[in-house]
């Protein structure tokens, strides 16, 4: 079968290591451990490897957040991958630093790469891994907060983080989203968090480009 994982995030060397390109992040990990190379092909960085039967295609956008459905349309078209095996990879607020949420499908939380992919593919209908960068913001600070980059403790815990992210991907494509999504779920005790937020959660929406 032939998959397509979306890591979302925002290209150039300063938004490298900031909150909002975890998903980015959690590709790169991916590719490592699978001995795949991205290369610069429309739309984004695409690898590509091998695990069992299966083929899956790496896909990080370049076209920014914003226009994340743009790139994922155009590559689940052009490989002839259905939707069922499309997972895309995102940062989320909303979950303390380090806890891992998969989902068959879902809101978008505001998150502007999500609402992307929806207005393009016209569905929600699609898996999601989201990863928790924590909410240490002031009321009116997430856009600032997303686009960040990650504390030196963070960065400590970085490594654990996305070999957890790795494991969860792979479990999707091997074990498919029913048992990856109650295994990520259920092992999802999150990491300590380095941050202490100064506020609860804010309810307004993290709409970054």
């Amino acid at each position: 079968m032939n998959y397509l994982i979306a890591g979302l995030g925002n290209i150039g060397a300063e938004y490298a290591l900031t909150r909002h390109n975890m998903g980015f992040m959690a590709l790169d990990a991916l590719a490592g451990a699978s001995n795949a190379v991205f290369s610069v092909e429309r739309y984004g960085s695409i690898a590509e490897f091998r695990l069992k039967n299966n083929i899956v295609t790496l896909l990080k956008p370049s076209t920014y957040m914003n226009l994340s459905g743009e790139a994922v349309r155009y590559w689940l078209k052009k490989l002839n991958i259905p939707l069922e095996n499309l997972m895309v990879v995102v940062d989320d607020f909303a979950l303390e630093f380090g806890t891992l949420r998969m989902r068959k499908r879902g809101s978008t939380g505001g998150h502007n790469g999500l609402e992307s992919i929806d207005y393009c593919l016209a569905t929600d209908n699609y898996a999601r891994l989201r990863i928790g960068i924590g909410n240490g913001f002031l009321p009116g600070g997430q856009a600032d907060f997303v686009l960040s980059e990650l504390l030196l403790e963070e960065k400590r815990v970085l490594p654990q983080l996305l070999e957890r992210t790795t494991a969860a991907i792979r479990q999707y494509i091997l074990e498919g989203i029913d048992r990856a999504m109650t295994q990520c779920n259920a092992k999802s005790a999150q990491m300590p968090s380095p941050l202490q937020s100064p506020s609860k959660e804010s309810d307004e929406s993290h709409k970054v480009s």
